[in-house]
This record gives C-alpha cells, sequence and structure tokens, in this order.
C-alpha cells in the first residue's frame, strides 16, 4: 500500500503494543486476517494521515490491522459476519473481470466496493448489535467516508463519544478527516482528548505526532517543535528490561526530522542510540 503524504498507524496502534487480548479466528481469519495484521504492524507507529480527503480508502486497510490488534472472542457467528463484510471493503477494484473461475469479489469503483461493504456493515450491526455491532458501525462510517463524507463524519462523531476501542479509533478517524477538511481546531481537541487517555488504543506517539501536523498547519511551530522533541527524547533515552537502548521507532525518527526543520539545535540534543550488538558486547 502506498503511504500517502507521509502515512492513520493504524496505525500504530503501535509504538506501544496493546495488552494482551484473546486472540479469536474464524475461517476467514486464517486466510485473511494474518494478511492485513501484518498491513496494521507494518504502520506500526506511523499512524498518521490517514483520511484527507478521499485517501480514506487508501487507509482502511491500516485500520482494519489495528482491529485485530484488539479484538477479542466474541460470538462466532458475528465475528465471522464481520469478517465477511471486512473481506468485501478489501475486495480487488477493476475495470477488467477477474478470472475465470477466481472464487474473489471485485468491483468496478471504489464507490461500489464501499456501497456494497456498508450495506453487509449495517446488517451486521443490526442483527449482532452489542462489541460486533459497533465495530461494523464504525467500519461502515469509515467506508462511508468514500461515499458521502459529511454522513462519514457525522457517524464517526456519534461513535466517538463511547469509551469502547470502537469508539476511540472513532475519535481519531474523526480527527483526521477534520484534519483533512481544514478544520484544525477541531481535529486539535480530539487529538488532545486521545493524548490525555490512559489507553487510547492508538499509540501517543502517533497521536502527539499527529497533532504536532496539525500545529504546524495551524502556524503554531514552538507548540509542534514541543512536541516533537518529547516524542524523539523519550524514544532515544529507552531502554529494555536489561537496561539496553531500545531502537527509535519510524515515528520517533520522523518526529526528529521534523524537530531538525523547526529547532536544528535542539534537535542536536537528541542522540539515536546504537544498535546492540548481537553478540552482547
Amino acid at each position: 500500500m502506498s503511504r500517502k503524504k507521509r502515512r492513520f498507524e493504524q496505525l500504530e496502534a503501535a509504538a506501544s503494543k496493546p495488552k494482551e487480548k484473546v486472540d479469536y479466528r474464524d475461517p476467514f481469519q486464517e486466510k485473511v486476517g494474518t494478511r492485513v495484521e501484518e498491513i496494521g504492524k507494518r504502520f506500526e507507529g506511523q499512524g498518521r494521515n490517514i483520511l484527507y480527503a478521499v485517501g480514506a480508502v487508501a487507509v482502511i486497510a491500516i485500520l482494519i490491522g489495528i482491529f485485530y490488534l484488539w479484538s477479542s472472542r466474541s460470538n462466532a457467528a458475528g465475528q465471522a459476519a464481520l469478517a465477511k463484510a471486512i473481506e468485501t471493503s478489501q475486495a480487488a477494484v477493476s475495470a477488467s473481470p477477474l478470472p475465470a473461475g477466481s472464487t474473489q469479489k471485485s468491483f468496478k469503483s471504489e464507490r461500489e466496493r464501499s456501497e456494497a461493504a456498508i450495506a453487509e456493515f449495517q446488517s451486521v450491526a443490526q442483527k449482532y448489535g452489542g462489541s460486533i455491532g459497533e465495530k461494523a458501525k464504525y467500519f461502515g462510517a469509515v467506508n462511508k467516508l468514500v461515499v458521502d463524507r459529511q454522513a462519514g463524519e457525522d457517524e464517526l462523531r456519534g461513535l466517538a463519544s463511547s469509551s469502547s476501542p470502537a469508539g476511540k479509533l472513532a475519535k481519531y478517524a474523526l480527527a483526521q478527516a477534520l484534519t483533512g477538511d481544514g478544520k484544525y481546531d477541531d481535529a486539535v481537541s480530539l487529538y488532545q482528548e486521545l493524548a490525555g487517555m490512559d489507553d487510547p488504543v492508538i499509540a501517543k506517539d502517533t497521536v502527539n505526532f499527529d497533532l504536532a501536523q496539525v500545529y504546524e498547519k495551524q502556524g503554531k511551530k514552538q507548540e509542534a517543535a514541543d512536541i516533537y522533541f518529547n516524542i524523539a527524547k523519550a524514544a532515544s533515552e529507552a531502554k529494555d528490561q536489561d537496561g539496553k537502548p531500545v531502537p527509535m521507532t519510524d515515528t520517533a525518527r520522523q518526529a526528529k526530522t521534523k524537530l531538525e526543520q523547526l529547532d536544528p539545535d535542539r534537535a542536536k540534543q537528541i542522540t539515536e542510540p546504537e544498535p546492540s550488538s548481537p553478540f552482547g558486547e
């Protein structure tokens, strides 16, 4: 997947790993789940600019990767139905028909695919409700950004009032969408709420990096530089359980790069740790 404009990590939900939870897999997840998990982890610690304008489509796979990281055991039928709807949202988009004998879904346009996925997610939400229903509503709202952006944002806004994982992801998705719309003050408020949470689902470095980028757009260079410094400085000093330096995440490295542009002298205070020798030296 192309990294648009800099690359939600999807974020990732990611410089820090989520708490251990039971990871349920139905037959679909066994075949497709692993692939989308890898997509999510590839963008770990890099959740930025996910829903800029029509870029919502490109980020759905990242959101799905995050979803599998916090998905827990639930009703098998509901989980399978949700997975089927996700499969539709990830189907191929091509003007040409699939090869003869192919059992994969295919749509002529991203809009057509999103419309089909929305219908399936709505069906899941109505039939199962509860946690599965909330997740279905979340994915439906993300897909709706492609079909009717304002309606998608309105649905995300409603979901964002919940303190559940889906509610937190909806808040993040809404912040990204509002950033793309140029509604920076509203986006800042949402990012600040997420950054103040004990468990925002999305990694705090990711949230803070996005917040800093909005500050830059607002011309608040000092506020942005402070955040970039804090992210990079903490990462450069991080140690593992054995007291050895931990490699900086992509988010931290990019924060340092941003700081070098805004405040070169301050950036010199940050030294990336040397990689540990595999021989223990």
